[in-house]
Parts: structure tokens; sequence; C-alpha cells
């Protein structure tokens, strides 16, 4: 639990507290592109609201986490898509939704993830991601 002592009394931050207090202690060589994949995501839907989860800002959808940020790797971090804690079972093989220009790697048919390298990388997709993020709030 993030907490803030103010006056000898512990306050839980709110979601958007937790993620700017991350961001702002957030020391990583893609700081810059992260702010800005966060942005995008959080105006392509003004009911997206955001938290910190897996040590890493994530954003949820009438209250359930969908997407998440990984961001471990070096050259790159990524955003999972994802449809929560629980595994929900499915009744096919298919990928959740239809990405027609291959930006998604699938890890599983409810789950998949994109990576982002650098400001002109994040700048490319931007279109593509606010369609693959609208595409996949609407089926979970």
């Amino acid at each position: 639990m993030t907490t803030n002592k103010k006056a000898g009394k512990s306050k839980k931050l709110t979601g958007p507290e937790q993620v700017a207090e991350f961001m702002n202690n957030l020391e990583h060589p893609f700081k810059e592109e992260i702010e800005e994949v966060r942005k995008i995501i959080l105006s392509t839907d003004d009911r997206i609201t955001e938290h910190i989860k897996w040590n890493a800002p994530s954003f949820c959808y009438e209250g359930e986490d969908r997407i998440t940020f990984n961001l471990k790797g070096k050259g790159f971090f990524r955003l999972i898509f994802h449809c929560g804690a629980k595994v929900k079972e499915r009744n096919t093989k298919e990928p959740l939704i239809e990405d027609t220009r291959g930006l998604l790697e699938w890890k599983a048919v409810d789950r998949a993830m994109i990576h982002f390298t650098n400001k002109k990388d994040v700048r490319a997709k931007e279109e593509q991601l606010r369609e693959i993020i609208t595409k996949w709030l609407a089926v979970n």
C-alpha cells in the first residue's frame, strides 16, 4: 500500500496520485516515451482510470485492470493487454480482437503485448494503439 504521511496519519493515495508519485520517482531510459504512451491511453477513453499494479502504471476500464506497463527489458518497454487478474474460460482459440496491422504479440487468446523502442516508434504506433485500446475495451 502506498501511503503519504500527513500530520501523523497515513492516507491511501488515489490511483492517479499513485501513478504521479511513481512517475516522479521513475528512473528509466524511456521515461518520456512511457509518459507519452500513458497520455495516449488515458486520452483514448474518458472511462479509463489508472493506478499502480505489478510495479508499473496499470489502466482499468469499468473497475477492471485491462492494460499494464511492463517496464523490464533492455532497449524497449511493453504494454500488456489482459483481462484482469482472474483467467476467464473462453470457448475459442482465436485471439480476442483482430489486429490487422500485426502490432500485438499474442501470449494467449486473451493476453497480448506491444513493444516500444523509442519516441519515433511511439509516434508511429499511436493511431494503431488507440484502435487496439478501443477494440480491447469493447470486448472486455
